[in-house]
């Protein structure tokens, strides 16, 4: 606890989120399907902006808004993603805040989609991240 966040840690806990997804979405639990995939998605953002090393802002992807933000602006904004990664990471948030605030349940259907997205979500990152490698780090 409290040690320094590495990005290819947070990109192997975004992988491991993933696949959480998919194991819950399997066993017929869509919250908590949907809660995992938008963690493997906040994840993955927390990578990315890391990886930028940005001076003077150590604190720079410690909140879900912050990391949201972040990624918009320096990934979404200046072309590095597309407009519709951005999207994706956006929408999963929303269904996550349903699932464990909301006291609701999200649709079977939606819970596919947003774990679907997830692994789109880390997939690009990853291939943005280690273009050199074509493997996940949690292989």
């Amino acid at each position: 606890m409290g040690e320094k966040l590495v990005p290819l840690d947070l990109l192997i806990k975004a992988e491991r989120a993933s696949a959480s997804a998919i194991a819950l979405l399997d066993l017929g639990d869509v919250d908590g399907a949907s809660n995992r995939a938008y963690y493997a998605m906040f994840d993955a953002a927390r990578s990315a902006i890391l990886s930028l090393n940005l001076p003077g802002r150590p604190d720079i992807g410690k909140t879900h808004r912050g990391t949201l933000s972040a990624f918009s602006e320096h990934f979404v904004k200046t072309g590095a993603v597309s407009r519709e990664l951005g999207v994706l990471l956006k929408h999963a948030e929303t269904f996550c805040y349903v699932a464990d605030y909301e006291g609701g349940s999200v649709e079977l259907q939606d819970a596919q989609e947003i774990v679907q997205q997830a692994q789109v979500f880390v997939s690009a990152l990853r291939l943005m991240l280690l273009p050199q490698t074509n493997t996940s780090p949690v292989d």
